[in-house]
């Protein structure tokens, strides 16, 4: 993992510096809060700090569930998404490319799911991310 670009405490991104760091995926980032807004309603983006070793994340949530995480890196963006066994399976099913799929069915299970998560530049997995976006929500 490389070290966190946000990782000051007192200092939390602001839009200025995020879209700066991000560079050409930002609009990636905006065009996957419009979809889930128009799609699933108003969702609530929280800032969360979890610690100098990983930095500042936003947390994207629909009322008050959990949809993913968002990890700003140079010029991209890590998603993180956490499933249950009954989304598991549906991702299984889905026609997300095999490699996520892979690696969502190898990952260590914990109470609260198996984690996925995968980098994005530019628009890159925007229909992967929308996919699982409707994944979540619907299970």
């Amino acid at each position: 993992m490389s070290d966190p670009i946000f990782n000051q405490k007192d200092h939390p991104p602001e839009e200025s510096s995020l879209k700066n760091t991000l560079g050409k995926s930002y609009p990636a980032l905006k065009s996957v809060i419009l979809h889930i807004t128009e799609q699933f309603g108003v969702i609530t983006e929280e800032w969360k700090f979890y610690g100098k070793n990983y930095g500042w994340q936003l947390k994207l949530l629909l009322k008050k569930r959990n949809l993913c995480f968002i990890i700003p890196e140079k010029d991209c963006f890590k998603i993180v998404f956490i499933f249950g066994d009954k989304a598991v399976s549906e991702v299984g099913k889905s026609d997300i490319p095999d490699v996520l799929k892979n690696e969502l069915l190898s990952a260590k299970k914990y109470l609260e799911g198996r984690g996925l998560s995968f980098m994005v530049s530019e628009r890159s997995h925007i229909q992967d991310i929308q996919t699982l976006i409707r994944i979540k929500v619907n299970n």
